[in-house]
């Protein structure tokens, strides 16, 4: 069982962005940028190659709406897409508020305050399309 899965079935806590009945999205434990949020599957399936096309589609068109409210909350010019899936064996996609490439170095990552994601996660929830 991977943590995302712990995260979907409550046993973990998180910053919840968005739900529904096929993703869940929250922000990242550890931030590159404040507002980097992860998006997932909330069945549990390995590589983004394996997720059936329809989840696929639906996970992004959540992310394109994840994505325009995080430009609004971060004032960030762009958003940068990430799919990696070595640190966590469950399809998840990064969406980072970048200002340059170098902006999406995850060795930049690092945690904040709860204080600070309770704010980040209050815009970003505050700018999605409803």
């Amino acid at each position: 069982m991977s943590v995302f899965t712990k995260i979907i079935s409550g046993e973990l806590p998180c910053y919840k962005i968005y739900e529904d009945e096929q993703v869940l999205s929250f922000l990242a434990l550890d931030q590159v940028n404040l507002g980097h949020t992860l998006v997932i599957c909330k069945e549990e399936i390995n590589h983004w190659t394996e997720v059936p096309p329809e989840t696929y589609a639906h996970l992004h068109k959540v992310s394109q709406n994840i994505g325009k409210a995080i430009l609004k909350a971060s004032g960030s010019p762009r958003v940068g897409q990430m799919v990696a899936g070595f640190e966590v064996p469950h399809y998840h996609l990064h969406l980072i508020p970048a200002w340059s490439i170098p902006d999406l170095d995850f060795k930049k990552a690092q945690r904040r305050s709860d204080a600070e994601m309770k704010e980040i996660q209050a815009l970003i929830i505050k700018h999605l399309e409803k």
